[in-house]
């Protein structure tokens, strides 16, 4: 059973707003505008949009990594300038970078030790994790032969070492084949039946259908849409009727007399149909 989840937010971001300097006679850059997010306690929360529309500068800005020109990021109700605030945190780069000379095993105790983990407790846990993700037959391999999903897996593996709470996960299956993936989607599925809350961003739109409890999409360095998946890809215009063991005569006619005739047929659900998160994003992205 995971632990029953906190009522702190895992991550607020207030009026955030981030402006890079550029160089001589340059305008300066705008990188994120007045953007306020929250991610719940044990939820998964997708982060999607294009290409420099200000995922990796928010992303950066809630792992402390840059300051805010205005505005403020907390992890767990601490501020993501403070140390603190990254001790609950683990953290996949899009592009994770391993020491080739070393293999799986010996990759998890550095990155261990760097945790303040050592000894048994430490072993243990980084077997246990090589074991979770798929690469218990691959410890005593150097990670220079690893191939991209196995990189990916290890970073996973690394990032969760230390048990923190929340998991932030950058593009995490970039260059990965759909067996990869699927396991690393698997995974993220995971994490959030432990209780562990993600922050993932990706470009593989139909994935991030399949494990995010609420997504944001921006652009242009701002949040321009944001909900719960149901609610976003519900097509508010149309209804669905969905009937089971009905005659292609009953199937012509319309609910009241389904009620009213039945001819052993029953309304199994209705509601809104749904479209998909990348026809969704698409229609946001183009106006």
């Amino acid at each position: 059973m995971p632990p029953p989840a906190s009522t702190t937010p895992a991550v607020t971001v207030e009026n955030l707003t981030k402006v890079f300097k550029a160089g001589l006679g340059k305008a300066p850059f705008t990188a994120v505008r007045d953007l306020s997010l929250t991610v719940n306690d044990g939820e998964v929360y997708g982060l999607i949009g294009p290409n420099g529309c200000g995922k990796s500068t928010t992303m950066k800005a809630i792992l402390g990594l840059v300051t805010p020109t205005s505005g403020r990021t907390t992890v767990f109700g601490k501020s993501s300038t403070e140390v603190e605030s990254r001790r609950d945190v683990g953290f996949l780069p899009e592009n994770p970078y391993f020491y080739k000379h070393l293999n799986g095993f010996e990759t998890l105790l550095f990155y261990g030790r760097l945790c303040s983990m050592s000894g048994a407790v430490l072993k243990d846990r980084a077997k246990e994790m090589l074991a979770i993700t798929g690469l218990e037959d691959a410890a005593d391999r150097r990670v220079s032969g690893y191939s991209k999903g196995m990189l990916q897996r290890l970073g996973l593996a690394q990032a969760l070492l230390h048990r923190p709470r929340l998991v932030v996960l950058d593009e995490p299956t970039a260059g990965v084949d759909p067996a990869g993936s699927r396991k690393i989607r698997d995974l993220i599925l995971g994490f959030k039946e432990q209780g562990i809350t993600v922050l993932v961003t990706s470009h593989l739109l139909e994935q991030m259908q399949e494990v995010c409890d609420r997504i944001g999409i921006m652009a242009h360095g701002q949040m321009v849409r944001e909900g719960h998946l149901d609610e976003l890809i519900a097509v508010e215009n149309e209804t669905e009727l969905v009937l089971a063991d009905a005659s292609p005569e009953l199937l012509a006619e319309i609910r009241a007399l389904v009620e009213s005739k039945g001819q052993g047929a029953k309304v199994v659900r209705s509601g809104h149909p749904r479209t998909t998160l990348e026809k969704l994003f698409l229609e946001v992205a183009e106006k």
